[in-house]
């Protein structure tokens, strides 16, 4: 398992987020008769846990825009992104209760994917609608690549129900992205 000092000697001193398949602090495994090696299991942990910490960031970087949104498609823009908002928070759920059928420990405190997150921070300052979709976009796809990259790591560590499940939660966001992008993609 890798550690916060090693992220940090990485970085020149200074604090880097880890890559999805790396460990922060020690990781909590309990005993389970699932059938996947507990090696696996635990690096599955630290994986989907870093997913875990994308979801809950763009669960509320949704939120942000469904708030603050304005102009002349405010309606349409607020409803659209408290809906995708719903969504991603059931695969907030989806990815944490995966995390504790594995034997691990859910971490999907707001300060804990505060400092995990490999989210852009979302400009808090944008009002506009077409800021606020090129904005919730951006999370969306960066999300979206994590969970496709997360597929292949499930399957690397022969683990198919959770390589499903980021397929499942993948689709969805990829449905999503195609909803908010079609706002800026209309032909003159």
């Amino acid at each position: 398992m890798k550690t916060t000092n090693r992220l940090r000697e990485a970085g020149g001193g200074k604090q880097i987020k880890p890559r999805s398949n790396e460990v922060v602090g020690a990781t909590r495994m309990y005993e389970t008769e699932n059938d996947l090696p507990k090696a696996a299991r635990t690096e599955l942990n630290a994986l989907i846990n870093q997913r875990l910490a994308d979801a809950v960031d763009l669960q509320m970087q949704l939120k942000q825009a469904h708030w603050n949104v304005k102009g002349p498609h405010f309606i349409g823009l607020h409803q659209l992104f408290d809906k995708i908002s719903k969504a991603v928070e059931g695969y907030v759920d989806l990815i944490a209760e995966r995390i504790v059928q594995l034997g691990g420990v859910a971490n999907g405190t707001v300060r804990s994917a505060a400092a995990r997150s490999r989210l852009d921070e979302y400009p808090e300052s944008i009002a506009d609608g077409a800021a606020h979709v090129e904005a919730v976009a951006k999370a969306l796809s960066t999300f979206a690549r994590e969970a496709r990259m997360s597929i292949d790591e499930a399957n690397t560590l022969e683990d198919a129900d959770t390589a499903d499940m980021f397929t499942e939660i993948s689709r969805g966001v990829d449905k999503w992205l195609w909803f908010v992008e079609a706002h800026t993609q209309a032909t003159k």
